[in-house]
């Protein structure tokens, strides 16, 4: 007998211990969620907390929304396992097997229309959102020609007839830092901005973790989203499908700007010679404007 509450106790001590390392991990993990906070839902926000572009409210809110409900149900079903687990415990006295019983209408009537209530009611918010996210109904200021390619970026700025080419990013094995200059995509805050997607390639996907939106790049399709962005500063892209054997390197910052410096930007491309749209063809090279068709300014807006 006493041999045998030694053994529950260690397994229970053993429960306790993994409990409390899947909580320790948990909160470490989440202080790795960037600069979130609790009310964001740990997810990336800007230099000071607010939203970095017109739609990241609404992200959040349903992402935090989503969670709440999440926890509420858990909660719920927790209780009432435990609740059963006490209240229906084997008793000292208790003689034979409890009653079996093959079926109980109103419990299985309860597991299976209060889920699909629910599935319903995420599955309209969710829809809800993603209908205006995907809006692209609105004139935009600015068009940018997105081209993955592996394993940079090509940002063509469709209404400076200007243009913006990567080459991969190789980082130092020592340091881990990048070797080569990372293309920069300039943007001005407070304008809407349209981006149009393609890939040259494989399939890719546009990324920018603090603007909680990313959108698949498939070869030989377009893909549009808008945004507005409305914080300055600098923030990380990158490319968050598995294209090849330096997809980990596939890298490219984004700078919100003031209209008056983007601008500016869009002159020194034209100083540089950096004019016309490089080619969305399926081709791992990017063709030279001087070598193809521009793409018309008009091709964002539609």
């Amino acid at each position: 007998m006493r041999k045998h509450e030694e053994t529950a106790g260690r397994v229970t001590r053993r429960g306790w211990t993994v409990a409390t390392l899947v909580v320790a991990s948990s909160i470490l993990l989440s202080g790795c969620a960037g600069n979130g906070s609790a009310s964001s839902g740990w997810l990336p926000q800007g230099a000071n907390g607010g939203e970095v572009t017109g739609s990241t409210g609404r992200i959040t809110s349903l992402w935090v929304g989503t969670w709440i409900a999440a926890l509420a149900v858990g909660m719920i079903v927790w209780g009432l396992t435990i609740w059963v687990m006490v209240a229906y415990r084997r008793k000292k006295h208790d003689t034979g097997l409890p009653p079996q019983l093959r079926y109980n209408v109103p419990i299985e009537m309860l597991y299976t229309i209060v889920p699909v209530f629910m599935v319903a009611v995420l599955f309209y918010y969710t829809a809800r959102d993603d209908a205006v996210l995907m809006d692209n109904s609105a004139t935009p200021d600015v068009t940018v020609n997105v081209v993955a390619k592996q394993w940079s970026w090509d940002f063509n700025y469709v209404d400076a007839n200007t243009f913006e080419s990567g080459i991969q990013t190789e980082l130092d094995p020592n340091t881990g830092e990048p070797l080569n200059a990372m293309p920069v995509l300039y943007l001005p805050e407070g304008k809407r901005v349209q981006f149009v997607l393609n890939a040259r390639d494989v399939i890719h996907s546009f990324w920018v973790p603090a603007f909680l939106r990313k959108l698949d790049m498939i070869p030989g399709k377009t893909n549009r989203f808008q945004v507005v962005p409305t914080q300055q500063g600098e923030f990380q892209g990158k490319c968050a499908e598995l294209c090849g054997a330096y997809h980990s390197q596939m890298l490219f910052k984004v700078k919100v700007v003031s209209p008056a410096e983007f601008d500016a930007q869009m002159t020194k491309l034209r100083a540089l010679g950096q004019t016309g749209q490089l080619s969305t063809a399926l081709n791992r090279e990017p063709v030279l404007p001087q070598d193809q068709k521009l793409i018309p300014s008009s091709t964002g807006s539609k």
